[in-house]
């Protein structure tokens, strides 16, 4: 067949999604201008694939749309020819609204009960698949700029994913897509790429041990705090978190006559930390070896408190009154009423857990503030690692430094909300649960006591950086473990039942402590 090159760098506005005639496929999707047939001839291979992949979010719903938010093309295609093409897409799935979404997300859209998230995909194009890619299989369009070629993730191919690294080190725009790269930063040329297999809401690709590049895959409007916190804690200097190198982002179409939206950050290329370990499996390792893990967790904590400084330097803080007290206690109330309707075990525990938010809002309406900055967001024993030797996290004398990473928050949450500054003691009530599930999959006997110790080391190493002890507001630091707990209880339920006793024990211990 002829070959129908896409236009670079299209920008293809989403159109109505029509109702009334639905395609093969039965996925309806929205016109766009640009490639002819380009949504039209994928809608039918990305319905069957897109909803198989670990970080699509809308698993249990069905696509009922597409819309084309953006295509490029970076890396061209030849229909008669052993080179593989590059497609870069911006994609609008539409799927109905889950009974219990709260917020939007990604890009923004709704439609009556109908959802929208955009995904980043990067699609290869081959006349056919050598053995190594076949696992990477998409389909073979039928119609369309593509028809004839065999669709597959692109990260799959390491000759894919070498190009993307060069379009990194070489900074510039490419259509919708801005390259850019810190003039610091030394990327190297020829590193051989390989993809992480346990990314979860993202993926990742490290290329020669030295760096690893980030790919959101959900995305929407906005700076991705993976992007925006490591720069702002590089220029201050602080080391505990690797510094992004370069990073690219795409510019979304405007829409009607109001303002453009913020770009969309795409990915982040920073150094890998060869031969690291991370806090997870070193405590399981000190559970199964009958170790202490007390200096780890004391050290971890010092790390912590070192990151929450260098963010209250280096962003905007703000102080939190009774107005915003009562609004983070009513919407920690609302969570319990819902996850307590879904989960009948919660329903004994409820009176006890609301007062942990009705003592947080007392104090709000007694006079009492707190201060509130940019934090982590999703902290845990995962998101942290321990490079150089030992296993203690000493900083010293076991030759460990601790380093926190993977800043972009739970991606369940709007990225408005991710952003807002919150009260520290959130990151550090979501690793004291890290350390009670520690204890519960690693510990033979008494996992609340190694807990417990493991807990007041962290929170003293903390102490001993920042100056305050986060035990110092035990109403503070209630609520935000039981709101985490909470959540757990409704996770654990939903995916992994068996893993339901391990938050309904820390319920327990809440609902019996009064602050």
């Amino acid at each position: 067949m002829p070959e129908a090159p896409l236009s670079r760098g299209a920008h293809h506005p989403p159109t109505a999604v029509p109702r009334d005639q639905p395609p093969p496929a039965a996925v309806r999707t929205a016109a766009a201008a640009g490639p002819p047939g380009l949504l039209t001839s994928l809608a039918p291979l990305l319905a069957e694939w897109l909803p198989r992949q670990r970080w699509f979010a809308g698993k249990g719903r069905p696509v009922t749309g597409f819309a084309l938010v953006s295509a490029t093309e970076l890396l061209a295609w030849r229909a008669s020819g052993g080179t593989p093409g590059l497609l870069h897409l911006l994609i609008r799935a539409e799927q109905p609204e889950p009974p219990d979404h709260r917020h939007g997300f990604g890009c923004g859209h709704r439609r009556g009960a109908a959802a929208s998230d955009c995904y980043q995909l990067l699609l290869g194009a081959r006349p056919a698949l050598p053995p190594s890619l076949a696992p990477a299989l998409i389909g073979r369009p039928s119609g369309g700029p593509l028809d004839g070629q065999t669709v597959y993730e692109a990260l799959a191919d390491p000759r894919l994913t070498t190009l993307l690294l060069e379009r990194l080190r070489m900074p510039g725009r490419l259509g919708p897509l801005r390259f850019v790269r810190e003039p610091s930063s030394a990327i190297p040329s020829a590193l051989a790429p390989r993809v992480m297999t346990a990314e979860q809401s993202n993926s990742s690709v490290v290329y020669g041990d030295t760096f690893i590049l980030k790919l959101f895959r959900r995305v929407s409007p906005g700076t991705n705090p993976d992007l925006e916190l490591p720069l702002a804690l590089a220029r201050t200097g602080c080391s505990r978190v690797p510094a992004p190198a370069a990073w690219f982002e795409a510019e979304p179409p405007a829409e009607g006559a109001g303002p453009r939206p913020d770009p969309f950050t795409l990915g982040v290329l920073q150094p890998f930390l060869a031969g690291s370990r991370d806090g997870w499996q070193l405590a399981l390792d000190a559970l199964g070896a009958d170790g202490d893990f007390t200096d780890a967790a004391r050290a971890l904590g010092h790390a912590t408190a070192e990151v929450h400084l260098a963010m209250a330097r280096a962003l905007p803080t703000s102080v939190l009154r009774r107005p915003q007290i009562e609004h983070l206690a009513a919407a920690m109330s609302e969570r319990l009423d819902s996850a307590a309707a879904a989960v009948p075990a919660l329903q004994p525990y409820r009176t006890a857990l609301h007062d942990a938010y009705e003592d947080l809002a007392a104090l709000g309406r007694a006079g009492r503030t707190w201060a509130a900055q940019r934090i982590h967001g999703d902290l845990h024993l995962g998101q942290a690692l321990l490079t150089g030797n030992g296993a203690d996290g000493g900083d010293g004398g076991g030759g460990g430094r601790w380093s926190l990473i993977d800043f972009e928050g739970e991606p369940s949450r709007p990225l408005a909300e991710r952003r807002r500054p919150q009260p520290p003691v959130r990151d550090i009530a979501g690793m004291l649960r890290s350390f009670d599930y520690a204890a519960a999959v690693g510990c033979h006997e008494r996992p609340q006591e190694w807990a417990g110790r493991t807990r007041a080391a962290y929170c003293a190493g903390y102490a001993e950086a920042s100056g305050t002890d986060p035990r110092d507001e035990p109403e503070l630091l209630r609520a935000h473990e039981t709101d985490k707990a909470v959540y757990e209880v409704l996770y654990e339920a939903r995916h992994r039942p068996d893993w339901l006793s391990v938050p309904m024990t820390a319920i327990h211990r809440l609902a019996a402590t009064r602050a």
